[in-house]
Order: structure tokens, then sequence, then C-alpha cells
């Protein structure tokens, strides 16, 4: 399908994922057709948002008959660039570096996880999942020699700008940061930020929002 011209917006973005999941979950339950209003259904999304956003991308499905599951699903996924391969390295082998590291999930869809690093002495020459766990003072050649795409970092705040630093003279082509800093790096890298602390605090907001309601309602009881 031919995209549309005009920039697409990070908001119908950040959704794509999401609609690339939700295909592949009917596809597991052997669906293979289904309207905008059935997948509005299941998805919190209105019907007419689900139109718009893939409208972006060109047109995907027919009137009367609704979406072939499976031919949006390969469609968006190579929207997402899922067609492709990324060799990719992880820095950081604590607990969040290692629980991306053992995810096969990952490397289905083409992440090909060719290194790990970190500055821990007792963790150089373990494997995950057969991967090497390298001194990160390599990292920079490591990265250079192996033509790496991707890296992701999994380090303390204090080492997470020195960290993407090496990460772009190795000549990487994005970075996924973990690090709970916001990192400075050349316009021409592309960056997405995972802050799990910011979605932590939400959480507790909107969880204490729904505590209050209930007490606002508690007090607006009259008892007989």
């Amino acid at each position: 399908m031919e995209r549309s011209s005009q920039k697409v917006s990070m908001a119908v973005v950040r959704r794509l994922p999401k609609y690339y999941r939700y295909l592949e979950d009917l596809l597991h339950k052997e669906i293979y057709r289904i309207s905008s209003k059935e997948l509005s259904k299941i998805m919190g999304l209105t019907a007419s948002q689900i139109r718009q956003d893939l409208n972006c991308f060109g047109g995907f499905g027919q009137q009367g008959y609704g979406y072939n599951v499976e031919e949006l699903h390969k469609e968006i996924g190579k929207i997402l660039g899922l067609t492709k391969r990324y060799k990719t390295v992880i820095v950081g082998a604590g607990n969040i570096g290692q629980a991306i590291a053992n995810y096969s999930h990952f490397e289905q869809k083409g992440f090909e996880l060719k290194g790990i690093f970190d500055i821990n002495p007792k963790l150089i020459g373990l494997k995950i999942r057969d991967v090497e766990i390298y001194d990160v003072d390599y990292l920079e050649d490591f990265v250079k020699e192996n033509n790496i795409e991707i890296g992701v970092i999994c380090v303390p705040r204090e080492k997470a700008q020195e960290t993407a630093e090496k990460l772009v003279a190795g000549g990487v082509r994005g970075i996924w940061n973990f690090a709970p800093h916001d990192i400075k790096i050349p316009e021409n890298i592309v960056l997405e930020n995972v802050h799990l602390s910011e979605s932590l605090y939400t959480l507790t907001y909107l969880l204490n929002e729904k505590l209050q309601e209930g007490t606002d309602n508690l007090e607006n009881i009259e008892l007989d």
C-alpha cells in the first residue's frame, strides 16, 4: 500500500505496534477477517480512529468486507520495518539488560543480538542465550567491526551519556535508552527513551485519582 505523502503524527506511529500485536493475536485465534467496529471493541479505540490511522498509509479495508487480518498484519509489519534484520547490542548486563537479552521474541522479529557489554569483570566472558558478555571498553570497536545498527542502553544514569557517545562513535543508527537520564545525541540518530519510573508514577497518579473518586462518592452518600 502506498503511504500518504503527508507526515504521519507520532500519536499514530505509537499506535501501530498495538495494531500489529492485536492483529497477531487474531491470527493465532484463526480470525482472518474483521470490521473496524469489531476491531475497535477489542482495542479500545473508536472505529473512526482506526480508519483514520490506517488511511495514513493507504487503503486497507473494503466496504462491506472489513479488513483482511493477515494482509493488514503483514502490511503494518512492513511499515514498522519488521521485514528487515537489525544487528543489536545491549550495554549493561544487569536485571533489565538480562531480561531484554532473554526475550526471544525480539530475535523472532529481526533484532539480532550480537553482543552484550558490561563493566563488571565477573560477568565478562559469560553468555546469555549464547551471546557473550564483553568488556565495555571494547564497545566502540565492536560496533564498528560488526556494523551494529541499534544500541540498547541499560546502564546507571551516570554512565548513560558516555555509553551513548560510544555507540554513536561506533556508528549505530538508533538507540533504545532504558537509563533514567535524557541523553544528548546527534539529530541523525533515532532515539527512543523508556523511563520505567515515569510509567510507574503515572500509574500511581491514576490509582490515587480513582481512590479519591471513591472517597468523594462515599462522602456524598446521605445516611438515613
